[in-house]
């Protein structure tokens, strides 16, 4: 069996891309009825593009049945089209016990995505239910991409087995590091703080690293890249949503959104052409 780890390597290979579209459906842009026919343009015209697709849950839940029923349509669709590209439930699930385990099975079992996202703030016990599927992604929330993350994730604390002070998410992150024992746990690092990116490359060297807020929140895509692949140019998943669906704001156009897919994959892999990384 493959890990999480091959199979994203694996997706990247296929298309030369690190490019990750969010699939994130606006109400005030697209009728509720036509959410899977808005997805399924997106994904035919951008499959050879990307190494992921990422569903994030709230704008599906938010549209009740017909929501859920589209999301359904969209993950076997893509499943149907691209196989091999990698799909994220983006949930950032986080509880304890059973409650975690009904998630992870929930989320790995009857919607059989590839990766979720989780919250760690509860430990390690709440994560392992995730981890436990070996092929699966577990992508730890670790520094977001809010400007009120730096409420909890950039305080200081004292690492128990460090005399020094260190912040919040750079603890979240070496306990990640510690945790993945089975090659399928990666971090949630927000493109708006690039710095973090090189800080955290750091401390976890090996790590993917699921990397939103590139585009319409502001996220620098250059300093993302460079910051955030590993020492093969690999790793990093440059996610955007909104300025690849909607780069008019009008209306859609797949052929539009695929002029900003292509263009998006291109400037990160001009990145890595500068950087002597090659496909």
């Amino acid at each position: 069996m493959s890990s999480f780890f091959d199979l994203l390597d694996a997706a990247c290979t296929l298309n030369s891309s690190l490019l990750c579209i969010g699939l994130d459906p606006e109400p005030s842009l697209i009728p509720k009825a036509a959410i899977f026919d808005f997805n399924r343009q997106v994904v035919d015209y951008t499959k050879d593009l990307v190494c992921a697709y990422k569903p994030n849950l709230a704008f599906y839940e938010a549209e009740g049945i017909q929501g859920i029923r589209a999301l359904e349509k969209t993950v076997n669709h893509i499943r149907k089209v691209a196989p091999k590209v990698i799909i994220i439930g983006d949930g950032k699930r986080g509880d304890i016990g059973n409650t975690a385990q009904k998630y992870a099975h929930s989320l790995f079992e009857v919607w059989g995505f590839d990766a979720t996202t989780v919250n760690a703030y509860g430990g390690h016990d709440t994560i392992q239910p995730f981890t436990s599927y070996k092929n699966k992604g577990t992508f730890i929330w670790c520094r977001s991409s809010n400007p009120s993350a730096k409420d909890f994730q950039d305080r200081n604390v004292i690492s128990e087995d460090e005399d020094n002070q260190t912040t919040l998410y750079e603890v979240v992150a070496k306990e990640a590091k510690g945790w993945n024992e089975n090659k399928n746990i990666g971090l949630v690092l927000g493109a708006t703080f690039p710095d973090t990116l090189n800080q955290v490359r750091t401390i976890c060297p090996e790590l993917p690293f699921l990397i939103p807020a590139v585009g319409a929140q502001g996220g620098n895509l250059e300093a993302s890249v460079r910051n955030g692949v590993d020492m093969n140019g690999r790793r990093a998943i440059i996610s955007s949503s909104r300025a690849i669906l909607y780069p008019s704001r009008d209306k859609h156009s797949s052929k539009s959104t695929r002029e900003m897919a292509n263009a998006f994959r291109n400037a990160i892999n001009d990145v890595l052409t500068t950087q002597g990384y090659s496909w």
